[in-house]
């Protein structure tokens, strides 16, 4: 398992978390997802040999938010 902290701009409501951890947690591999609103964070645990990072970030990205 790898863990990764993203900075991720434009969450700004119970929505967008909801949004992001829905999305990121249907993934196949992700374990976890956790958004920290107030950081502009979100951390994940993911399998690297089921997903790959730039999937985790695409994902985020095609909710609508960016991915720093």
């Amino acid at each position: 398992m790898e863990k990764v902290t993203l900075n991720v701009q434009g969450m700004s409501c119970g929505h967008c978390v909801k949004s992001i951890e829905g999305s990121v947690g249907e993934l196949s591999g992700v374990s976890n997802v956790k958004v920290y609103l107030e950081k502009g964070t979100v951390d994940v645990e993911y399998n690297s040999n089921e997903v790959t990072l730039e999937k985790i970030k695409e994902t985020i990205d095609d909710q609508g938010y960016e991915v720093k």
